[in-house]
């Protein structure tokens, strides 16, 4: 999976275990289900749920009946827990090493990585604020509305 993929399939795969109220291994949700809802590849789920493992945010058992649930309420997962998670890219990538002896060339990789950095902190601070219930709340909202729109 490209890494500008990484974060939106981790979200994705949050939310909807919590639409399904998946909070214990009796709820588990296979990572062929995850895969149908998002649409992937069940083998990408599956590395994407032992990244989210990992970090705390759920649990997994495979086999037959394997799957995955969450081990937070969607209230308490924020964005940004989720994107240092799976290593996403919410980074803008890195400044290229400048030529030998041009001073532009030597100073502007160290002033476009503290760019970089100065955005990057402001996403982060910014996905804080934002939860996978959240994300559920306006995906409903969304459906609502969409309901209502006439053919």
């Amino acid at each position: 999976m490209s890494d500008s993929q990484r974060f939106p399939v981790a979200a994705h795969t949050l939310a909807y275990l919590a639409h399904r109220n998946a909070y214990s291994r009796e709820q588990a949700v296979s990572s062929s289900v995850l895969a149908a809802s998002i649409p992937t590849n069940p083998v990408v789920i599956r590395r994407m749920t032992t990244q989210l493992a990992k970090a705390g945010l759920l649990a997994t058992c495979s086999g037959v009946a394997g799957g995955a649930w969450l081990l937070k309420r969607p209230e308490h997962i924020h964005l940004d827990e989720v994107l240092r998670a799976v290593n996403g890219c919410a980074h803008l990538g890195s400044a290229p090493v400048g030529a030998k002896n041009c001073p532009i060339s030597q100073a502007i990789p160290r002033a476009v990585s503290h760019a970089m950095d100065l955005a990057n902190a402001a996403a982060s601070a910014s996905l804080a604020r934002i939860t996978v219930a959240d994300l559920l709340q306006q995906a409903g909202h969304q459906a609502e509305n969409a309901e209502k729109i006439p053919a």
